[in-house]
């Protein structure tokens, strides 16, 4: 029952996550976001980190969507100054790239399917802050600064319109 759960979620996150690069329009684009990352947020749980799985649904599909449907109604783009859907070779090369990614993650997913044994901690708050302020310090620094950017850039981008 798990490894079809997996299947049915993976599916979900890998499909919600084609679905946001091939939108035209933003809002769609932020709606298959959150549904990409609750699909995530279920592979967590499958594999038993309920706490990870909490912290996807609270800051990624709370907060940073939210931060990011803020930002696209504060921008305001009208219908007819979105960019125009083309069908060329970049849409081709797009589905070969994900029809390889899909492979790949099925057999890394084939090759890691484990399950987790009683002594191992993933996905516990200790764990969790063991490893960010450790091996991830210096991504989830960078990752704050990007987030700080990204904020300053819409401050600026709304300003000018002002």
């Amino acid at each position: 029952m798990e490894t079809v759960l997996f299947i049915l979620f993976g599916a979900i996150a890998v499909c919600g996550a084609i679905m946001v690069v091939t939108r035209k329009h933003p809002m769609a684009s932020a709606l298959y976001l959150i549904l990409t990352l609750f699909a995530v947020a279920a592979l967590f749980v499958l594999r038993q980190a309920h706490f990870l799985a909490a912290i996807q649904v609270i800051i990624y599909a709370g907060a940073v969507v939210v931060l990011f449907i803020f930002v696209i109604m504060l921008i305001n783009v009208p219908e007819d100054r979105l960019p125009v859907e083309r069908a060329t070779t970049m849409r081709v090369l797009g589905v070969l790239a994900a029809g390889f990614f899909i492979l790949e993650s099925a057999v890394l997913a084939r090759r890691f399917w484990m399950p987790i044994g009683p002594v191992a901690e993933v996905g516990t708050v200790e764990a969790v802050g063991r490893a960010l302020f450790t091996d991830y310090l210096l991504a989830f620094e960078i990752t704050s600064v990007l987030l700080l950017a990204a904020v300053i850039g819409a401050i600026a981008l709304a300003k000018r319109k002002i």
